[in-house]
């Protein structure tokens, strides 16, 4: 049997417990340096730098005037795909879509702070995102579900999706179904760190954005650090991490059927299966052979590539205690508590980005349309970010609106502070000056 990555917590020094909570990201400065050149030809050469990298990192055939899915191509879409697939996708962005007009923000607020002086905030979308959509390991219509309905939602008005191409030329048809059934009709076939650049600075074809949201490989991590003072980079959303959390109530050959979720991302993926329970753990450990029997080919690779790795594995803990104390610290992207009350423990995890309770929210519902949206914080994130929503796609002003009534206690407590912190325009500005020229004496 593949010598899958087991370890009793209680065993670990120091070094090998922080060991643990490392990811795949966490030291990018290898790719960086290897990035940057890639940014550079996007800025300086436009779509002839996406065709040729698009041509030697994505082995595909592109012209400069193909960069662009055309009309032809979605509508092509609809019936390269399956109608059960295209019903799945519409399932999915129905629930999404109710789940982000809830979360949507009123356009304005205001509350009368005092008598005739109101405060509160308006809410207009962002001019314009992108949202990148992986594919090197995979197609992932899923994702284009997530990042365009709640930025349709919030009523962005300049929306484009880039992902690479396939070795043709052509975009995952289910991609362009799910794009066009949430309301985006831009789509740019170019991935990597090309198409971070590309939206960042703009290209010929490309239109520049203000925002970009979407997973991606650290190669897509990277591109966004470096061009954050360019574009919006988003929430730190790299390779698929999770975690599964499971007590003596549940079958560890359960835990083990989910703990492959997101192990089949890819090698850079992570995934733990954390339980305080030997049964539990030896049961899981038992189980795995049974279902990468039952997996193709390549999924069984990257699953096992992650299981056996620095990233993933099974971590018995001495209590319950010490499992929620490793899932805070690690804090991760996708969390299940697979226990028949999950709500018992709920309560003790506080740093995780989403949290599926019991065993039947495997996070394979969630990542294909229970509502919430499956674009998550990663590499620890999750202790300050949480998931992607309508708030990313809209921007906030504070409004403020004071009467003739009300502003005299204002301007005196204003007059006082500004003494106090020796700015003296501030002063000036709510002082017998101002009231001279509001009477119209000057």
């Amino acid at each position: 049997m593949t010598d899958v990555s087991y370890h009793e917590f209680d065993k670990l020094d120091a070094e090998q417990r922080a060991a643990l909570l490392r990811r795949s990201e966490t030291d990018l400065s290898g790719v960086i340096e290897k990035v940057k050149p890639i940014i550079e030809a996007v800025r300086m050469e436009g779509d002839a730098a996406l065709v040729r990298f698009a041509r030697d990192l994505d082995k595909a055939d592109l012209s400069a005037g193909g960069l662009k899915a055309t009309e032809a191509e979605f509508d092509a879409a609809f019936d390269q795909v399956e109608d059960s697939v295209v019903e799945a996708i519409k399932f999915g962005i129905d629930n999404i879509r109710r789940f982000h007009e809830e979360q949507k923000p009123e356009a304005m607020w205001l509350k009368e702070m005092r008598p005739g002086a109101y405060a509160g905030d308006r809410f207009t979308p962002i001019r314009s995102v992108a949202l990148y959509i992986p594919r090197g390991k995979g197609a992932f219509p899923s994702v284009t579900m997530m990042t365009a309905v709640p930025a349709v939602v919030a009523g962005v008005p300049e929306l484009a999706i880039v992902t690479p191409p396939a070795p043709d030329g052509s975009v995952d048809a289910a991609t362009l179904v799910a794009a066009r059934l949430a309301g985006v009709e831009t789509v740019y076939k170019c991935g990597g760190a090309q198409a971070v650049a590309a939206v960042a600075y703009g290209t010929e074809t490309v239109k520049p954005a203000l925002k970009i949201v979407g997973p991606g490989s650290p190669w897509v991590v990277a591109a966004k650090r470096l061009l954050a003072g360019v574009i919006d980079p988003g929430l730190p959303a790299g390779p698929s991490e999770a975690v599964i959390f499971a007590d003596d109530t549940v079958s560890g050959g359960l835990a083990a059927l989910d703990l492959l979720v997101e192990a089949e991302h890819g090698p850079d993926s992570s995934a733990w299966l954390v339980t305080h329970s030997r049964r539990v753990a030896e049961e899981a450990l038992a189980a795995l052979p049974d279902h990468w029997a039952e997996m193709t080919e390549q999924r069984v690779a990257f699953s096992k590539a992650v299981l056996t790795g620095p990233y993933g594995g099974i971590l018995l803990t001495p209590s319950v205690e010490e499992s929620y104390r490793f899932v805070n610290d690690y804090a991760p992207e996708h969390l299940e508590i697979l226990s028949t009350d999950p709500f018992a423990h709920l309560s003790h995890i506080t740093e995780a980005a989403e949290i599926l309770m019991g065993p039947h929210t495997p996070v394979s519902i969630a990542n294909f349309g229970l509502g919430p949206n499956a674009v998550l914080p990663t590499s620890r994130w999750a202790r300050t970010f949480g998931p992607l929503s309508v708030t990313d796609f809209v921007k906030r002003a504070s409004i403020g609106y004071v009467t003739a009534s009300a502003y005299p206690e204002f301007a005196a407590h204003a007059r006082t502070l500004a003494r106090y912190e020796g700015f003296s325009s501030h002063e000036r500005a709510v002082s017998d000056v101002r009231e001279t020229y509001l009477r119209g004496e000057r």
